[in-house]
């Protein structure tokens, strides 16, 4: 066996001991081949949304996230509006669901959205501590209480699980909290794993467990007094060293998690009530961060923030020095799952921050080839028949919707 090979197995073992799983289910690790297998790809555009030209509607102030259902229709949240937009697959407006009030079906601060493939809509509403669902055709269903003490990590995105009434989130991947009295006097309890939480949503009330726990990197918290940790605390991610790996996950459509938590190129599959089942692992091996690395990414950041914000500029380098810096960079930067069960890969590219090749994995094991880098990215929502879609920003910050179909070539 490889030093590679003993290297990744030790790094997956230790990543894996995190997982939650029944003693008597076996992980299964598939070697993925090294080279690679370039595909064909065809995007077309079908339309696209949040023009200047546009309707009043699609003037969004804040797309927090985009879903598709089975028959193609795209579901826009839109996180300023309060407002779920339902749109056809000709790009017309079919309804609009929510709104701030307090009236059934109507939100008090939606966080995030997802939808079933049946079209049914849930909401997750921050202040209400519910969840409101909407049947396919657009009427307000019901309302489902969360459980337990309101927490500090309620607004995490969430995604739906095929064939269960529930859905999934990561509350340390969460982009803000809300904060008791008892937060500011009482003990810290730091994260020490990113959970994946499974929320039923089929009673009156939440119930909720953890269909396994991926590695949550060391957290650089000294010298910082009770209340910057408080107050950093929902966003745990805020604190890891620079180039730490980030966790990115997706639901496969039988209701199973893949997801990547480490440097390596492993990518892991997890299912309710058996945790991590099975790793997938391709023999590249992450780059070390080197002086060099280091100094071109201080560099980096002070361009920007010189940019952003010239008048704060000395505090900025003070805190730019500052830094302290992961020991390798991840190999994998994005991972995507799609409605045929593929798994989507980027790679990272020649940059620490550049885009690399996308590996197309089925969830059994098998390698499909790869895309070449720019030849599209992983979308942020993969819809039936090859519909994908994606938010862009403009100079402005302008964001736009854009909805393609993927014309995929042999494998």
């Amino acid at each position: 066996m490889s030093i590679f090979r003993v290297w990744l197995r030790t790094c997956t073992a230790l990543s894996a001991a995190f997982s939650v799983s029944v003693a008597a289910t076996a992980q299964q690790v598939v070697d993925l081949p090294a080279e690679d297998r370039w595909l064909d790809i065809e995007v077309v555009e079908l339309y696209r949304l949040g023009t200047m030209a546009g309707e009043d509607w699609e003037q969004f102030g804040r797309v927090g996230s985009v879903t598709f259902d089975g028959g193609g229709n795209l579901h826009i949240f839109d996180k300023q509006a309060q407002s779920v937009y339902v749109v056809g697959i000709d790009g017309g407006l079919i309804r609009a669901l929510g709104g701030v009030g307090d009236g059934p079906g109507e939100f008090g601060s939606a966080q995030h959205a997802s939808v079933f493939a049946d079209g049914r809509v849930v909401v997750m509403d921050h202040s209400r501590r519910a969840y409101h669902i909407f049947a396919a055709g657009g009427d307000y269903e019901r309302t489902v209480r969360m459980s337990g003490s309101a927490s500090m990590w309620q607004m995490a995105p969430i995604r739906v699980l095929t064939g269960a009434e529930a859905v999934v989130r990561v509350p340390t991947l969460a982009t803000g909290a809300a904060f008791t009295g008892a937060a500011f006097s009482g003990p810290l309890r730091w994260p020490t794993s990113h959970a994946f939480e499974r929320t039923m949503l089929a009673g009156e009330q939440t119930v909720v467990d953890t269909i396994a726990e991926a590695w949550l990197p060391p957290l650089d918290v000294e010298g910082m007094d009770h209340v910057t940790l408080v107050n950093r605390l929902p966003m745990p991610t805020t604190l890891f060293l620079e180039f730490s790996p980030e966790l990115h996950w997706g639901v496969l459509p039988d209701g199973r998690v893949a997801f990547s938590d480490s440097s390596t190129y492993t990518v892991k599959v997890a299912e309710a009530g058996a945790g991590v089942v099975r790793v997938l692992a391709r023999p590249s091996p992450p780059e070390p961060v080197t002086g060099r690395v280091i100094r071109a990414e201080r560099d980096r950041l002070r361009r920007w923030k010189e940019s952003a914000s010239p008048g704060a500029i000395a505090w900025m380098r003070r805190g730019i020095d500052e830094l302290k810096f992961h020991t390798e960079l991840s190999v994998v930067r994005g991972l995507g799952t799609t409605w045929d069960g593929e798994i989507w890969v980027l790679r990272r590219g020649e940059g620490p921050h550049d885009d690399g090749p996308i590996d197309v994995l089925a969830p059994e094991g098998r390698y499909l080839g790869s895309y070449r880098a720019g030849t599209t990215e992983i979308p942020d929502a993969f819809g039936p028949d090859g519909l994908v879609a994606f938010i862009e920003r403009n100079e402005l910050d302008v964001q736009t919707v854009v909805v393609r179909r993927i014309a995929i070539g042999s494998r």
